[in-house]
């Protein structure tokens, strides 16, 4: 009686998380590509605001098909074309009882261009999106049903673009929750996960505006519950956050995106050669697991 052939071994199970960060978002397609030319391949992806916005695309196809079209849209991005209306209409808009500046014309254009496929169940990788409930302050985690307006949702700014209204929820950015949801991660088998990071670091520059005191206290807030998402990582879960490239641009500026995708491309190479990636924030993960010992 002829022999079964052996199974053949699986590779470990893989998950990318994807970060807020505006504009920033376009250094996480140079991150993508370099992993998708060294064949690491997910499991499932994880994103919140842009991170959702960059996740579903790769998880609709992970490909580098899909990066390349990913780098055509990033380098097509305008400001005007996300935030319309100008200083005087945003200004205008302030003053009306609204609760909303601008509207989300921009943004459903930009899922619609990205040809993402209509429910989390079409998507080659399964995707968990974040997303902001104002309503109960709850942090929301999707996985199945209509992907466009989970999306929309995760990526709307608050105050900025309106919030969306889904199955009783108002949903805001994601990130307002949680910016680098790593912990959703865990919530499946998982051997490894890279990180996509490009929120902004806690600035050293002095304080020097009210406007100054409540960005650097959202900052501290954000990078406390990041620091909480690294330490519940299992030590036995390979972690590999990805290093991305300054970027002193103004949040309404989305040029230079080829030059961004290169300098996050090189990067993550780089880090990906060396097997072993040691930003400050993971210096603080194993201090925090030193004090906890």
């Amino acid at each position: 009686m002829a022999r079964a052939p052996s199974p053949r071994p699986r590779g470990p199970r893989t998950a990318f998380v994807l970060s807020g960060g505006g504009n920033q978002g376009v250094a996480q397609v140079g991150m993508l590509r370099a992993l998708v030319e060294r064949g690491i391949r997910p499991d499932v992806v994880i994103g919140t605001s842009v991170g959702a916005l960059n996740g579903a695309a790769i998880a609709t196809d992970p490909s580098l098909a899909t990066v390349e079209a990913m780098e055509e849209t990033w380098a097509s991005l305008t400001g005007e074309a996300l935030f319309p209306g100008g200083t005087l209409r945003r200004a205008w808009n302030l003053l009306r009882r609204d609760d909303h500046l601008i509207s989300n014309e921009g943004l459903v254009a930009l899922i619609e261009r990205s040809q993402i496929v209509d429910r989390f169940e079409d998507l080659a990788v399964p995707l968990r999106v974040v997303a902001a409930d104002l309503n109960s302050g709850d942090e929301m985690v999707f996985a199945t049903g209509p992907l466009p307006p989970v999306l929309l949702a995760s990526a709307s700014l608050p105050g900025i673009y309106p919030p969306i209204r889904l199955g009783g929820a108002v949903l805001v950015d994601g990130a307002i929750v949680n910016l680098v949801p790593i912990s959703h991660a865990l919530a499946g088998p998982v051997d490894r996960i890279f990180v996509l990071d490009v929120s902004d670091p806690i600035s050293d520059r002095p304080v020097r505006s009210p406007l100054d005191v409540v960005v650097r206290s959202v900052a501290i807030s954000r990078e406390q519950r990041f620091d909480l998402e690294l330490r519940w990582v299992p030590d036995e879960i390979e972690l590999v956050v990805l290093p991305a490239p300054d970027d002193n641009r103004d949040f309404l500026d989305f040029a230079g995106a080829r030059a961004l995708i290169d300098q996050a491309l090189a990067l993550a190479h780089r880090a990906l050669d060396d097997h072993e990636v040691r930003p400050d924030r993971q210096r603080r993960r194993r201090w925090w697991k030193r004090r906890l010992d």
